[in-house]
């Protein structure tokens, strides 16, 4: 038998899935995007975002805390009006700008009459004041304009009022645009800056009347540092060639002029009030020179440094050293914020609140302090500058998370106490559970309730009365008498009152605060009314 040749089989190979074969593939695209996801992790400079973070925190964090501000409730209660006439109507006697009021009727209108959506536009300028400090890198260097946003995210005074809706933050924020842009066109001559301190002199216009001193102040400082250059030479001593044209000029000062305009003018409802820019100076004048209750000495504003703003007490006693300072955007801070306290000091009329308008430039020249010393000093240097950053975080912390009511703190000026609690919580628990109870009944017999009116502003039957006025019914479902008062209001009282002690703010007398036992007994279990008046008849 012829032997069969052999079978030669085709050997199939297995099939391979795409997904399977993918694989391979997927996974160094992975580890590859992970390389360059680690690679730009390092390559990427994280302490100016540290430093924004850290100020966001503590500006936001239990930013409901401290019951509103006799001023907060000020603001509040012209937003009301706005929301009732459509417009500001400015008041020449007033002494504050419109745009802070806008901007309040815009956070209301989407979050809400709460302390939160009061407070929180000026949280996020005084914020954006941390990160403008960051942009004042190309005039002043990148070490400096770190070390002074680290200082004024953690000083006691720039989160204590940044937590605050008053303008003084406002006129911090355009007051740095308006310097950063005089700097950046004496550096760099670019356009950026020609809007930069265009829309700073705009916003300080439109924020508080107080800008005419920073004004004077930036202009005196410019023959200040000609006699510094003579007396010693600076490298950077010539302005750079302006790049900016004339069209630009022209952009910047109509846009400014329109926004001045359309404020002042009540968004076109109100004419007399752009007047009032200038009829604004005749009432300024004279409380700034009288004090109007608020008069101190000269010295206060170094008095409130010494108590809390070490980083700004070490910039100050630098400032004698400026002539050392090669750099012309250091020496003239130093000047300019030098004139800017000197004019402060000389006004009479003297609120803590101002001195952030007052110090802010005196945190350059403490970060200015690396500049100063030898490189062998220098870790010495970073070091001490450390441990006053320490101190004055440590300061911050204190003031704004534990003793933000506490009288004794000259920061803590015109407050309004925890009293209020007693009444605004318990009555605003009501109304939130039913929406009847917004039509409760209350009267508040005794004078300067704020910032009780904006608080209260929902509730539809409350009446205000002062001056020894008093409504027809004294009964009510919850009454506020001044101490010189009670007396005669509860010989009228026919209804069961739980009773408190309520004090509104110091330098104020205090209240006694009735609750109708039929309405609040939930909140006083186990407690029998405190006072009952006498039935009729």
């Amino acid at each position: 038998m012829k032997p069969q040749p052999p079978v030669t089989r085709n050997r199939i190979a297995p099939r391979t899935s795409s997904a399977e074969a993918a694989a391979p593939a997927d996974f160094l695209s992975l580890r590859d995007q992970l390389a360059a996801w680690k690679t730009f992790l390092a390559e990427t400079d994280w302490i100016p975002w540290l430093i924004l973070g850290l100020a966001i925190f503590l500006r936001l964090f239990l930013l409901g805390i401290k019951p509103p501000h006799f001023d907060e409730g000020i603001n509040g209660w012209f937003v009301d009006q706005m929301m009732k006439n459509g417009f500001y109507r400015y008041d020449p006697t007033n002494y504050h700008g419109p745009l802070h009021f806008y901007v309040l009727l815009l956070s209301q209108s989407l979050f809400g009459r709460n302390v939160w959506a009061l407070r929180l536009p000026v949280v996020l300028v005084s914020i954006g004041c941390v990160w403008l400090t960051l942009k004042f890198e190309p005039v002043v260097g990148k070490n400096v304009s770190r070390l002074a946003a680290l200082a004024m995210a953690v000083s006691p005074g720039f989160v204590f009022y940044g937590r605050y809706s008053i303008h003084e933050v406002w006129l911090v924020l355009f007051s740095m645009m308006f310097i950063l842009g005089l700097l950046g066109l004496w550096k760099f001559g670019t356009p950026n800056y020609l809007w930069c301190a265009g829309m700073g002199v705009a916003g300080m216009i439109l924020t508080k009347e107080t800008y005419v001193i920073h004004f004077v102040c930036a202009a005196l400082a410019i023959p200040v540092l000609m006699v510094s250059n003579a007396l010693s030479r600076l490298p950077d001593a010539r302005p750079a060639r302006q790049t900016w044209t004339y069209v630009d000029l022209a952009m910047v000062i109509g846009v400014g002029i329109a926004a001045i305009v359309f404020f002042y003018s009540g968004t076109f409802l109100n004419w007399n009030g752009v007047k009032g820019i200038y009829q604004a100076y005749k009432a300024w004048f004279a409380t700034g020179e009288q004090g109007h209750g608020h008069e101190k000495p000269w010295y206060y504003w170094l008095k409130l440094i010494g108590r809390y703003e070490i980083p700004v007490g070490a910039g100050l006693l630098l400032c004698v050293f400026c002539q050392q300072f090669k750099n012309l955007s250091l020496r003239y801070l130093a000047i300019y914020g030098v004139g800017t306290l000197a004019a402060y000091s000389y006004v009479k009329y003297k609120t803590p609140w101002c001195i952030i308008n007052i110090v802010w430039p005196f945190l350059f020249i403490f970060g200015a302090a690396v500049l100063l010393v030898r490189p062998r000093f220098l870790r010495a240097t970073y070091l001490g500058l450390a441990i006053l950053l320490c101190v004055s975080l440590g300061s911050m912390i204190s003031l704004n998370y534990f003793r933000c009511t506490t009288d004794t703190e000259p920061y803590v000026y015109v407050q309004t106490y925890n009293d209020i609690f007693k009444l605004t919580e318990p009555l605003l628990k009501l109304a939130r559970r039913d929406p009847k109870n917004y039509h409760l009944t209350g009267h508040m017999i005794r004078g300067s309730v704020y910032p009780l009116p904006w608080i209260l502003g929902d509730f539809t039957h409350i009446g205000y009365y002062e001056h020894g006025n008093s409504p027809a019914t004294l009964d009510g479902d919850f009454l506020l008498v001044e101490q010189s008062r009670i007396k005669d209001v509860e010989s009228k009282l026919h209804n069961a009152y739980y009773t408190e002690p309520l004090t509104i703010r110091n330098y104020q007398d205090p209240s006694k605060l009735y609750l109708s036992a039929k309405i609040f007994k939930e909140f006083f279990p186990n407690r029998s009314p405190d006072f009952v008046g006498k039935r009729p008849g």
